[in-house]
């Protein structure tokens, strides 16, 4: 169920466009498209972003991914031991993906924010990626974040974010391999440790 909350006027259009918006996140403002060629083209232009670099995509629950992704039972667990938010894992693609998406392996976050949650839930999967240039540092309220993109006030939900650290990026092993240490290999940490992961894991065994 998403929190009840008001959505600026125009922005779920704009995103059904192919436009990016800025919208806030549990860590820092993030720029969200569609997942669509069109509106990937218009995203990485406005960041300056590498297409080797890909992106994140942001879900309101795991059940909204379920059309991209495959998704086991064990993602459930970790991201409700973990704190809201605080998770991107990294999954096997349904079939193959834009490679910006990450192609056969893409990252999802459940978005914890109410506001963008509510967001997600009427526009479907957005990207999560932080709402910058590459390479600059982010700012942490959405208006100010779209300004320097040279966005428009009214393509930003309007916001603050605490900041802090991001989400720790984890990937699922599907080798199959039962002497694999861990059902998640750390990618980058983040708010929670890569040790932390790995008592989770050990402790169902």
């Amino acid at each position: 169920m998403v929190d009840p909350v008001e959505l600026p006027a125009g922005i779920v259009e704009r995103v059904l466009e192919g436009l990016p918006v800025v919208y806030p996140t549990t860590t820092l403002p993030a720029l969200g498209c569609l997942p669509q060629p069109d509106a990937l083209d218009n995203l990485f232009e406005l960041k300056k972003r590498s297409e080797t670099k890909i992106v994140s995509l942001g879900v309101c629950d795991l059940e909204q991914a379920a059309n991209l992704v495959e998704i086991p039972d064990i993602a459930s667990d970790i991201l409700d031991f973990f704190p809201a938010g605080s998770l991107t894992l990294i999954l096997p693609a349904i079939e193959t993906l834009d490679p910006r998406l990450g192609g056969d392996n893409v990252a999802v976050r459940v978005l914890a924010d109410v506001r963008a949650r509510k967001l997600v839930s009427e526009t479907g999967p957005l990207t999560a990626t932080s709402a910058n240039p590459s390479g600059e540092e982010p700012a942490s309220d959405c208006v100010t974040a779209a300004e320097i993109l040279n966005l428009s006030p009214s393509a930003a939900f309007p916001g603050q974010c605490v900041g802090g650290a991001p989400s720790t990026l984890i990937r699922w092993n599907v080798s199959g391999n039962a002497l694999q240490d861990s059902d998640w290999t750390v990618i980058r940490e983040g708010k929670v440790r890569a040790e932390e992961i790995q008592a989770w894991s050990m402790q169902r065994t």
